[in-house]
């Protein structure tokens, strides 16, 4: 008996990695480590709830309910997947690797269970999606956020300039901030616009009344 349960931590952890390895390959937050432990533990914790407790079975005046650890994995990991989130120029970075710790531990939790079927097949729908739809689907792509400064003369008309040539490339801008001084004006936009394109073909775009600009 114990060997066939260790037999599923195994495979709970082997899972991990296999969505681990991904996110590693991406060079995001969590990698192949995170995601075989959150694996193996939440596997063993199922396994706790389920068969660690049989010698109480039949106590007087005792009441056993098995989904209880199994409910406190899930609030463990929603702390451990919130670590994974944070802001970074405007984009809120780390979703994907969060809702990826919180599948791993569910497959986790499955093989732990006894359902092999559903974790392995649950594991590899998660894999293939992600190579999938990662940037290969551009209508299911998130737009991108970044902020831009550009340096530029101060000219009349100039800064309408900019913002047509933006428009043009179908760029939004979301946030406008204009620094005018003695000779050139300084511009702080934040920006949005699809994630195939990038920022160097939108910055090139810009045409002569550029001086020099950067992304932050």
């Amino acid at each position: 008996m114990e060997y066939e349960l260790l037999l599923r931590i195994l495979i709970a952890g082997i899972c991990g990695v296999i969505i681990g390895f991904e996110r590693k390959d991406r060079m995001k937050e969590a990698g192949v480590r995170t995601h075989y432990v959150v694996a193996v533990g939440a596997a063993l914790m199922v396994i706790i709830s389920k068969y660690g407790f049989q010698d109480q079975i039949g106590w007087d005046n005792l009441s056993l309910d098995p989904s209880r650890i199994a409910a406190g994995v899930v609030s463990g990991v929603s702390f451990l997947g919130a670590g994974m989130i944070f802001m970074q120029k405007h984009t809120v970075k780390g979703l994907t690797t969060a809702a990826g710790i919180w599948a791993t531990a569910g497959i986790g939790m499955a093989i732990g269970a006894g359902l092999y079927f559903i974790g392995v097949g649950v594991t590899l729908l998660i894999f293939l999606g992600q190579i999938a739809l990662h940037g290969r689907i551009s209508w299911l792509t998130s737009p991108k956020t970044e902020q831009i400064v550009i340096v530029m003369e101060r000219e009349q008309g100039a800064v309408n300039r900019i913002l047509e040539r933006l428009e043009e490339h179908h760029v939004s801008v979301l946030v406008f901030e204009a620094d005018r001084r003695e000779e050139e004006i300084v511009l702080t936009l934040t920006v949005k616009f699809k994630a195939e394109a990038t920022m160097e073909t939108l910055l090139s775009s810009m045409g002569d009344d550029v001086k020099r600009m950067k992304v932050e």
